[in-house]
């Protein structure tokens, strides 16, 4: 288990709180979608316990993947998990956020946001169940401090994704660099593998992380040309009709 007291502590509760805010920005965006038709003396109490019942249940959903991690090769799908998921974030999506049904009940709301929680929190799990070393000390202390930042500041995250590119370029080369690091650690890869190998787990990070951006800059440019036709083909059958 880490030492609350050392760097490696610190550097991975922030790794943790960088995902939950990369991972959890629209998280703020569900959270308003499911309380905007509760009477106003309401939303905050939905807001709330939403947060609180989502967030722990991630929690839960992170101990039992930590458990998992700890069988063989299941680090090394992990580590693939999250290239995919650095790459999926360097790509431009589609806004899903009129899926979310606003509820007129308290209760309703807060189910709402835990479901909605859930379903979209399987890449934070992972990410932070790799950031963590296998400490759910530093799962709980790194989430609980990101709580407010996810809820309070996300808006800002998500406006200055729109600003800088580099920012979520940043991002994926994050989950990157964390699936590079959790490959090393395998069980299930040979004693001895890496000896000889000066620094293995930053170089397979390093590796990870340029991995993620190359993949993923090289998607992005070949769906821009292609989502620009298509935009292109639709306001031509448009001015045709």
């Amino acid at each position: 288990m880490l030492d609350i007291t050392t760097a490696a502590f610190w550097i991975a509760v922030l790794q943790i709180i960088l995902i939950d805010i990369l991972l959890g920005g629209d998280n703020a965006v569900v959270i308003a979608l499911a309380c905007r038709k509760l009477p106003p003396e309401q939303r905050k109490k939905g807001i709330f316990w939403g947060v609180m019942g989502a967030i722990g249940l991630r929690i839960v959903l992170i101990f039992f993947a930590l458990q998992l991690l700890a069988i063989p090769w299941l680090k090394i799908v992990g580590a693939l998990l999250l290239f995919w998921i650095g790459v999926k974030l360097l790509l431009p999506e589609e806004d899903a956020h009129g899926d979310v049904a606003a509820s007129t009940n308290l209760a309703g709301a807060i189910k709402t946001i835990i479901v909605a929680d859930a379903v979209m929190s399987l890449d934070n799990v992972i990410a932070v169940a790799g950031a963590a070393n296998g400490s759910m000390l530093l799962v709980t202390f790194g989430i609980l401090v990101s709580i407010p930042i996810v809820v309070w500041g996300s808006q800002l995250v998500l406006k200055l994704m729109d600003r800088y590119p580099i920012v979520i370029t940043a991002g994926g080369a994050l989950l990157g660099w964390i699936g590079g690091g959790m490959m090393v650690s395998d069980p299930a890869l040979p004693a001895g593998l890496f000896d000889g190998i000066p620094y293995p787990k930053q170089l397979m990070s390093a590796a990870g992380a340029l991995l993620v951006i190359v993949i993923g800059k090289w998607l992005a440019a070949r769906t821009a040309p292609r989502a620009a036709i298509e935009l292109t083909a639709g306001d031509s059958t448009k001015g045709s009709s």
